[in-house]
């Protein structure tokens, strides 16, 4: 069985900074994404759509730049499931992962970016744009996913049963 991949590996009016693609998301964060309709999923309702199916999967075969969007996001959503081992209350869960969607992290082309073989490095003055559009879906990530882990005030086990799962054997 193939793993599933974006839908919105088609569509060549978005910007490409390295070689991943800026999608429109679904935000009141500010950033450089543009908005997207809220009638239609974005590409982080795909991301958690597609994780617990695709987090099975050891080899993804990329079909184009929005796959690359899709692989990062399921490695920031297995990240954020591991940060909840301990089974916080939906307010702290809030803000641990907020904290976490603004850490520091390493973009494509750093020494210590985990996914080199996958990913180019941006341009130099494209590296800031990538940082600014990560961090805003990091973050609205992480408000989403604790809207769908958190049913009833308590994490789900649904969700909390793939805290170990390591999508393609790597992290963030």
């Amino acid at each position: 069985m193939p793993a599933y991949h974006s839908q919105f590996n088609n569509k060549d009016e978005f910007r490409t900074v390295g070689n991943m693609v800026l999608l429109p998301i679904k935000t009141k964060i500010k950033g450089p994404a543009t908005p997207a309709p809220t009638s239609e999923d974005d590409i982080i309702d795909e991301a958690l759509d597609l994780f617990r199916a695709n987090c099975f999967f050891r080899n993804f075969e990329i079909q184009g730049n929005a796959d690359r969007v899709l692989i990062y996001l399921i490695l920031f959503i297995s990240d954020c499931l591991s940060k909840l081992v301990k089974n916080p209350s939906q307010k702290e869960a809030i803000k641990i992962l907020n904290t976490r969607a603004l850490d520091h992290f390493a973009l494509p082309g750093d020494p210590n970016f985990p996914l080199h073989a996958l990913y180019s490095a941006p341009g130099r003055g494209e590296a800031d744009v990538l940082r600014q559009y990560l961090t805003q879906v990091r973050q609205e990530l992480a408000n989403r996913l604790v809207e769908r882990v958190y049913v009833d005030g308590k994490p789900s086990k649904w969700w909390m049963c793939f805290q170990r799962r390591k999508f393609m054997n790597k992290s963030l």
